[in-house]
């Protein structure tokens, strides 16, 4: 690990309610160093790591991190929560947040925070690619060339252009691939169980097996649910087109492998490409396997999907960005675990309470007869909860502040309180 935080002249200088340079931040998983420039312009200590770590070595490392940023191998579990203890916020630096146990998070009154959508057009253009890879075999073609065997042959080559295009889920992704596949003459479908506006001249259908039975090529772009878990098995494979191809770039839980390895081996299918499985190696030298492995026409990434230099950038700008606006001004809008609240900027004379709690009543009455009783005038009160929490910032008068936290610290159902200055 390497620790570094030299602080900006107009960031020191800063009156805080907490030393901005005491401030923890560790970065893992080889986080875009953007992240890192972006929370040290703030004034914060940040210390990076190139590996995931789990278990003891894990808490070690963040018992004094105030910010923690991961990406998709380091798995955050309750016991973690349970003893890390000066933990404000989560950033995880990719797209999903199935590594983080977000109830136990939102149970400490710690917010978590992604970027679902940074990283779109890196996998639409993947996608793509493989649509174009699989019609023309250009794996096998370059295999073979690397084995010292000229094929140039023209079964199973063909062009994308005029042939159907069957998306399973039109959100971000799946219409940015409907757009470029479009563009490149392919006709477009799509499912979604969502009533979604088309993007050009793409058309819906009503159901999964229309598609499958309509399309020359299926690609997935689903999230990881109960719903969509087990969702292309040797049912959905037998309904597609013979000398069709799938994609799954979306979540190694949505497709059987074994069934998927099976149709192609009886030439049912003529290809795929999977960049996610079910199970996936921690570190990059880990043993990897597969049914798929060995099959013709079978392009396997190591769930690179978003893995572009461009895309990264954009997480590490975007996943930053809201942590340190969590520290500096409480908010927590786009926090996929608790409450959101976007908060104007905290007026240089005024003092900011945040304050988590569970969501019974008389917790506002409690907080609002502690500050009456210490004659502090509130200035304004925002607040947003669901069905388990609550979150009320309160901008109060410059006074009394040790007092105010005491006294709120002490009011049952807080989970977590702090002021800002």
């Amino acid at each position: 690990m390497s620790r570094t935080g030299s602080i900006p002249k107009s960031a020191a200088e800063r009156p805080t309610s907490f030393p901005l340079n005491q401030i923890n931040v560790l970065l893992l998983e080889n986080v875009h160093d953007h992240a890192r420039e972006l929370l040290e312009n703030e004034g914060f200590t940040v210390e990076v790591a190139s590996d995931a770590l789990e278990g003891d070595e894990l808490i070690a490392a963040a018992s004094e991190a105030h910010i923690l940023g991961i990406r998709s191998k380091t798995r955050l579990e309750r016991e973690f929560f349970e003893r890390v203890n000066r933990l404000w916020s989560v950033g995880c630096f990719c797209i999903g947040t199935n590594q983080v146990d977000l109830d136990a998070a939102a149970d400490r009154g710690i917010a978590v925070f992604n970027a679902p959508f940074s990283n779109t057009r890196s996998v639409a253009e993947l996608t793509i690619s493989e649509i174009i890879a699989l019609h023309r075999r250009l794996v096998d073609r370059s295999r073979q060339m690397h084995e010292g065997r000229w094929f140039k042959i023209i079964d199973g080559a063909n062009e994308i252009r005029g042939r159907t295009l069957g998306i399973v889920g039109y959100g971000r992704i799946g219409s940015q691939v409907s757009v470029l596949a479009e563009s490149l003459g392919m006709r477009v479908i799509y499912y979604d169980p969502l009533k979604v506006l088309a993007l050009g001249n793409a058309q819906p259908v009503e159901s999964l097996d229309a598609l499958l039975k309509a399309s020359d090529v299926v690609t997935l772009h689903v999230p990881s649910t109960h719903t969509t878990h087990g969702m292309i098995g040797a049912v959905q494979l037998r309904k597609m087109r013979e000398g069709s191809f799938l994609i799954n770039n979306a979540r190694g839980e949505v497709v059987d492998l074994d069934a998927l390895a099976q149709a192609l081996d009886a030439k049912h299918l003529a290809g795929c490409a999977v960049d996610v499985f079910p199970t996936e190696p921690r570190k990059s030298d880990d043993a990897f396997a597969s049914p798929l492995a060995g099959l013709t026409n079978v392009i396997m990434t190591p769930h690179i999907g978003g893995n572009t230099l461009e895309a990264q950038r954009n997480i590490a700008d975007e996943v930053a960005t809201k942590l340190i606006k969590h520290m500096n001004n409480g908010s927590t809008t786009t926090a996929v675990n608790l409450p959101e609240v976007e908060l104007p900027q905290l007026h240089p004379e005024m003092h900011r309470i945040l304050h988590f709690h569970r969501n019974v009543p008389g917790v506002l009455s409690e907080m609002h007869r502690i500050i009456a009783d210490l004659n502090v005038n509130i200035s304004a009160e925002y607040l947003q909860s669901n069905a388990s929490y609550g979150y009320v910032i309160l901008d109060v008068d410059p006074a009394n502040d040790d007092a105010i936290l005491k006294g709120l610290r002490q009011t049952p159902n807080t989970i977590r309180v702090r002021a800002l200055f």
